[in-house]
């Protein structure tokens, strides 16, 4: 990669979505939290492989789950908590298609998108839920199977850096137009498991004609949720002339009369569907609020 690309906001890189891990921020009170349904139910699968932490016994315990180790070196009966697992299941569309790939301010709009998803999922793999991965571009995409625990989630963190490592290498060498994203989620009802959860981070530039009805069939038997990844500074530029570079070459200036308003949290949908709308220049802490109200822990049955 040159050494423009090569820089954080622009290049994507593991060590920073895993340590999105710990980014859960508390609950922003603006956040449209009718947008995006949560909270939902999901069946219990058990007590789970993965062990929490490791407690003195009290009656009623299962033997079973005695820990040798620690009862050796205590000398006291101690057994393991396990984390439980729920049979959710959560698969992460990040768009990666040209149009994603710029920003004004702390990132460009891809890098946002990838950093929502990591956030999400870090949040279903805490709950006990599996995570899989689709990356969108101009190319090929990069699909990751469904998994569970910290291991699934940093399967998807690995597709996503290849994800967009070949998106910005496929940008670098002249493609520049966008697919349209109603063709490219056509594939989700394949890859997707029915009852999934399908969250979909994505800036919805080429939609193609038929976006709302793909959006309405996968709605009949999985969970589609919005995440619309913006760019608040290019939307909202003061009064002025720009100078604009067209993908002919082409130059031109553009004039702009005044900001425009802001939608109300209630009107911003996408193809007839709520969308949660993320500026890709707020700071991750910014967006872990955001994420937090939007994505709330699970209720149990």
């Amino acid at each position: 990669m040159i050494a423009a690309l090569d820089v954080p906001g622009v290049a994507l890189r593991a060590g920073a979505l895993i340590a999105l891990r710990g980014a859960n921020g508390q609950a922003d009170p603006t956040a449209p939290l009718s947008a995006l349904p949560g909270g939902f139910v999901t069946k219990r699968r058990g007590h789970g492989q993965e062990v929490s932490d490791v407690r003195e016994y009290v009656q009623g315990d299962d033997i079973r789950h005695l820990d040798r180790g620690s009862t050796a070196r205590t000398g006291t009966l101690h057994v393991r908590r396990f984390q439980e697992e729920r049979d959710r299941v959560t698969l992460l569309v990040a768009d990666f298609r040209p149009s994603m790939l710029w920003g004004t301010r702390r990132a460009f709009r891809s890098v946002a998108a990838a950093e929502v998803l990591a956030m999400v999922g870090w949040r279903v793999i805490g709950q006990g839920g599996r995570v899989g991965l689709l990356a969108l571009g101009a190319g090929d995409p990069v699909a990751v199977p469904v998994r569970g625990r910290a291991r699934g989630m940093l399967g998807v963190i690995g597709g996503l850096v290849r994800a967009h490592e070949a998106a910005l290498q496929l940008a670098l060498s002249g493609v520049r137009d966008d697919p349209p994203l109603d063709a490219a989620l056509s594939r989700l009802a394949r890859v997707a498991p029915v009852g999934a959860e399908l969250v979909i981070a994505s800036g919805f530039d080429a939609p193609g004609k038929a976006l709302a009805d793909r959006l309405a069939e996968l709605a009949q038997r999985r969970m589609p949720r919005l995440v619309w990844v913006r760019d608040d500074l290019a939307d909202n530029l003061p009064p002025g002339s720009y100078p604009l570079r067209l993908a002919g070459g082409a130059r031109m200036l553009a004039r702009i009369s005044g900001r425009r308003p802001d939608a109300p949290l209630q009107d911003r949908q996408i193809a007839g569907f709520p969308a949660l709308a993320v500026d890709a220049g707020a700071t991750p802490d910014q967006t872990a609020r955001l994420i937090a109200a939007a994505f709330p822990p699970d209720r149990g049955p």
